[in-house]
């Protein structure tokens, strides 16, 4: 194995005989609780395309921190691509904060990476996910639904209390992978809540609101969080990726989109200066 690096909140171990970095996340209240669900992520080197090294806000004891990112190349990663910019930069499970007393640690750790990545920090937008996400069968449960994904097909059972009275009359649905061109997923933390979406192929160009939609699901109320229902987009968007080439998906969202959503959380203060910048340069060149 290679150089380990132990942060805040997980430890990163750099693998030069599998050129991958395996990130353990921490346990804790203190740990983000997406980070406890996903508990570890083997990221192959050829996913990223690039890493930074910088200085973070004062913590513990006033004292400054080290913050080292790495940075996925576009389309690598389902997790990712589900999100759309969304995560909160705490939240980031590519962002790993250490004490300022380990900075020559973390810069001889993001040299190694560099080295290994080439000299060119930029690459070309991955044709295929390369870092994996949990595996169906899949629960998730929403304000008004209970999910299922079981590899093949997704389903809705709706709940008696939550659900809409148009989703209530219609029933629960069940919609298969080859039914379906993409995956919206809304974070739950955004003003107004959140939805799953599942985009179908042969849908309404403007579909209802996420109550009225028989192919949504609406989170609030505790149901939807972020560490339950990121994952399982990201899952649904993987087994969708797997079964078509990659340029017959649509993306969930198209760049324009991202780039509003961008915009609003950066004018809700979610987003710093340096990070919308940096995520709006991302998605402008995936474009």
């Amino acid at each position: 194995m290679g150089d380990v690096l132990a942060g805040n909140h997980a430890v990163w171990e750099f693998d030069a005989d599998s050129d991958s970095v395996l990130i353990r996340f921490a346990r804790g209240i203190r740990t983000p609780r997406l980070w406890q669900a996903l508990g570890e992520r083997r990221i192959p080197l050829e996913a990223l395309s690039g890493v930074t090294v910088g200085t973070g806000p004062a913590g513990v004891a006033r004292r400054e921190s080290v913050v080292l990112r790495a940075l996925p190349r576009p389309g690598a990663d389902p997790l990712v691509e589900a999100a759309a910019g969304q995560l909160k930069e705490s939240c980031d499970p590519y962002r790993l904060v250490l004490p300022a007393d380990r900075a020559e640690q973390a810069a001889n750790f993001a040299r190694a990476l560099r080295e290994r990545l080439g000299p060119d920090d930029v690459r070309e937008p991955a044709q295929r996910f390369l870092v994996a996400v949990p595996p169906p069968p899949l629960q998730l449960k929403a304000y008004d639904a209970r999910v299922g994904f079981d590899g093949s097909a997704v389903t809705f059972h709706w709940s008696r209390t939550g659900a809409s009275s148009a989703k209530w009359r219609a029933g629960d649905q069940r919609f298969a992978l080859a039914a379906l061109a993409g995956v919206e997923w809304v974070s739950p933390d955004r003003p107004g809540g959140g939805h799953l979406r599942l985009l179908r192929r042969e849908g309404a160009e403007t579909p209802p609101a996420p109550d009225h939609d028989l192919a949504a699901a609406v989170f609030g109320m505790g149901c939807g969080a972020v560490h339950e229902s990121l994952p399982f987009a990201a899952a649904v968007l993987a087994a969708l990726r797997e079964r078509a080439p990659v340029g017959s998906v649509p993306r969930a969202r198209t760049s324009g989109e991202r780039l509003r959503h961008l915009s609003e959380l950066h004018s809700t203060g979610l987003l710093t200066d340096a990070e919308y910048e940096t995520l709006r340069a991302r998605f402008t060149a995936g474009a």
